[in-house]
């Protein structure tokens, strides 16, 4: 250890037996809910870049909080409409698939137990009431009665 006057200098450069600071995580220096230094390492780790900048783990942590924050609201919205106080993977996809930005951003994207949005062709659908209530209906003295059993036409 290096000597500097009489006081031996200690762990983060703080003079031997000085009060240590309280470490603040880059995530809450960014006011964020995500691990900044998680999203770090792996841009570091997966050699996407021979460098990293210190700037770009905390807007990609910013942009992935915001995508999960509005996924979770629209879900959470699907839900209450179910009636149903749980989130589950049909929810999250009714959520997506119903955004326009959500789904195109995650168009080509398979949600296990997921199911398909409801939709039903129009030609499948029974035909409107209204066509056979402008028709008049038929008075039952003008309709044409079968001839009833036991009494022939000589």
């Amino acid at each position: 250890m290096e000597v500097v006057g009489k006081f031996k200098k200690g762990a983060a450069g703080r003079k031997a037996g000085g009060p240590k600071k309280k470490s603040v995580s880059r995530s809450v220096k960014a006011g964020l809910q995500f691990p900044v230094g998680r999203l770090a390492r792996f841009l570091k780790v997966g050699r996407y870049a021979k460098r990293v900048g210190t700037g770009a783990p905390v807007y990609l942590a910013a942009v992935l909080e915001y995508l999960a924050a509005e996924v979770l609201e629209l879900a959470g919205n699907a839900a209450r409409d179910n009636k149903k106080r749980t989130i589950n993977p049909r929810h999250i996809l009714l959520a997506i698939r119903n955004d326009e930005e959500l789904g195109k951003l995650l168009a080509h994207v398979t949600i296990a137990h997921g199911g398909v949005l409801p939709n039903i062709n129009p030609v499948l659908l029974p035909k409107k009431t209204a066509e056979k209530a402008t028709k008049e209906p038929k008075s039952p003295t003008k309709a044409t009665k079968s001839p009833k059993k036991g009494t022939a036409a000589a």
